[in-house]
C-alpha cells in the first residue's frame, strides 16, 4: 500500500509540473506567433497573396463562364462576386493577424 501511495503522488506531482512546463511553453509559441503575424513585411506579402488570389479567382470565373455559358453553379458565381467586390475596394477586409481578445 505504502508504494501505491508514493506511486500515486509522484504521477501526481509529475502532472502538476508537466502541466505548468507545458503552459509556459504553449504561451511562448503563442507569443513567437503573434509577433510573427504582427511582422509588417509578413503582412504585405499576405496581403499581397491575397489580393492576387482574388485576381485570378475572378480571371479564372469570367474564362470558366465564357467557355460554359450560364452553367456555372450560383454558389459558384456568388463566391466570386464577392471576392470581385472586396478586391475591387481600397482597403482589405481580411482579418490576418488580428487577435480575438
Amino acid at each position: 500500500m505504502r508504494y501505491r501511495l508514493t506511486f500515486i503522488a509522484g504521477v501526481a506531482l509529475g502532472y502538476v509540473l508537466g502541466t505548468r512546463a507545458g503552459r509556459e511553453r504553449y504561451e511562448q509559441l503563442k507569443k513567437s506567433a503573434r509577433q510573427f503575424t504582427e511582422n509588417p513585411a509578413v503582412r504585405n506579402a499576405a496581403e499581397s497573396a491575397a489580393h492576387g488570389g482574388r485576381d485570378i479567382a475572378g480571371k479564372a470565373y469570367h474564362s470558366v463562364s465564357d467557355k460554359v455559358g450560364d452553367k456555372v453553379p450560383a454558389s459558384v458565381a456568388e463566391r466570386v462576386r464577392s471576392l470581385r467586390d472586396r478586391s475591387s475596394q481600397n482597403g482589405f477586409e481580411d482579418d490576418w493577424g488580428t487577435t480575438n481578445t
